[in-house]
Order: structure tokens, then C-alpha cells, then sequence
């Protein structure tokens, strides 16, 4: 049997040589200089990532916090522009103003042409609440309706956003922020609500609010897109630019005919 005391005959135990402090000071100077030169080195990666993902998202995407800034005057101005764009005396153009070092667009309640998410947030919660009452006049209403309504209504508030998205991207127009497209998107849910509302009072007022609104939204599509093309493509061909425009407007016909029809089945 091995016996593993450390102990040897005649009381005297083995001492073993200590270990030399230099080399722990040598090795604890090599890791000290690795370990900040990694960390000098990963700072400068994660510095450079995070400029890079900041300056991306508010390129692409700006400040949520922007569309958010409406007051009363706003918002009963900006219904007037979307139902009723004929009418609108006014100019389409946004205010700028220096930020920063950057020219910047004034938030919407400085700016009657600034796009909202108040308004289309509000609208598209007013077409789910009617057309959930309209199921309910006909006795077609059940609490699954609800999730029907909100699934028929953002496929329709996506398919929007990507139309517009891949119009302006085939013009090369791709700086545009994302919320600005949705936004834009949606206030398509104001007329199909207004048409909504009245269908609840004359059955025949729907199909004449809803046409009216439909003809309304593409005006005021038309109006606000050829504000995006002549500000950043003017050198490209107009007829191209006619093209898109009519698409665009003619693009509002099925997408409110679909979204006005209210069924228990959300596809047709």
C-alpha cells in the first residue's frame, strides 16, 4: 500500500523550493496588458456598432416619441387634409428647422403636413369597435369577431405600408423612415371608418362615404407622395412618376372595398 504522508523518518518533512515572484509579475503584466488591450479594442468595435445602429434607426425609423406630439387644432386640421384634400388651400410642404447640425421636420403640431400615429391609431381602433357593432346589429357577433377584425385590419394597414414601401424603392427611394410610411398608411382607416359610421344610421350612405373617402385617400396619397418625389428625385423620369402615382391611387379601391366589407370570415 502507498502511503501519501508527507512525512519522512527521523521527523523531518520534504520542503519543496517556492515559487519565484518574478514570474508572477511577469505573467500578471502580460495579462494586464492583454486584457486592456482587448477591452481598448472591443470599446472601439461596440463604439463604432452602436454609432452605426443609432444613426440607422433614426434614418430609417425616427423618434416614435415625434409622431405623438398633436394637440386638438392638429388633429381636427389634419382629418380635414385627409377626408377632404380637395379643399386644402395650403401648401404639402414640410417645415425644417436646424437640429443639431441637421436640417430636421418640425413634429406635427407645428406642422399640418407632418404624419401622425395618433390619428391612424385612433381610426384603426374606431374601424375594429364599428364594424364590431355592425357584426352586432346583424346578430353575427361573437367575442372571436374581435380578433378577426384586428388581424382583416393590420394585414390591410401592411399591405399598405409595403405598396408605398416598394414604390418609393423602385424610384430608388429608400431613406424614407418606415414610420412615416405607416403613418401615411394609415390614415386610410379614417375613411373606411367615417363610411362605417354612416352605414350604421342609412344603410345606402356607406357605399357613397366609402367611395368618397376612397377617392379622398388617394388624392391626399397623390399630393403627399409627389411632395417625397420632387423633393429627392427630380432628375428621374416624370412619366415614371405619373405611373407610380396612378398606381397608388388606384391601389385604394380594392384595399377599402376589402376592408369595408365586414364579414365573420376576415379573408373575403
Amino acid at each position: 500500500m502507498y502511503n501519501n504522508v508527507g512525512a519522512q523518518p527521523g521527523g523531518q518533512e520534504t520542503s519543496f523550493p517556492q515559487a519565484i515572484p518574478f514570474g508572477n509579475a511577469f505573467s500578471g503584466a502580460t495579462s494586464g496588458l492583454i486584457s486592456s488591450g482587448l477591452s481598448a479594442y472591443g470599446e472601439k468595435i461596440f463604439g463604432s456598432s452602436s454609432e452605426y445602429v443609432q444613426s440607422n434607426i433614426s434614418r430609417y425609423f425616427a423618434d416614435p416619441q415625434y409622431y405623438f406630439q398633436v394637440n386638438d387644432d392638429y388633429v381636427r386640421n389634419k382629418l380635414k387634409i385627409v377626408l377632404a384634400p380637395f379643399l386644402h388651400r395650403g401648401h404639402w410642404t414640410r417645415i425644417t428647422e436646424p437640429l443639431a447640425g441637421k436640417i430636421s421636420y418640425k413634429p406635427p403640431i407645428y406642422d399640418i403636413n407632418a404624419p401622425d400615429l395618433y390619428i391612424p391609431m385612433m381610426a384603426f381602433l374606431s374601424y375594429v369597435v364599428l364594424a364590431g357593432f355592425s357584426l352586432g346589429l346583424s346578430g353575427k357577433f361573437n367575442p372571436e369577431t374581435v380578433n378577426w377584425l384586428l388581424m382583416k385590419g393590420l394585414v390591410g394597414w401592411i399591405f399598405q405600408v409595403v405598396g408605398l414601401k416598394v414604390s418609393l424603392m423602385s424610384l430608388s427611394i429608400g431613406e424614407t423612415p418606415l414610420l412615416d410610411i405607416v403613418a401615411y398608411a394609415g390614415y386610410a382607416f379614417t375613411g373606411i371608418s367615417l363610411a362605417l359610421f354612416g352605414k350604421l344610421f342609412w344603410r345606402h350612405s356607406y357605399y357613397i362615404v366609402l367611395l368618397l373617402s376612397c377617392l379622398s385617400m388617394g388624392i391626399f396619397l397623390v399630393k403627399t407622395m409627389k411632395r417625397v418625389l420632387y423633393a429627392e428625385v427630380r432628375s428621374h423620369n416624370s412619366g415614371k412618376h405619373h405611373v407610380l402615382l396612378l398606381f397608388i391611387t388606384l391601389a385604394q379601391f380594392p384595399l377599402f372595398l376589402w376592408l369595408g366589407n365586414i364579414t365573420i370570415n376576415w379573408i373575403f
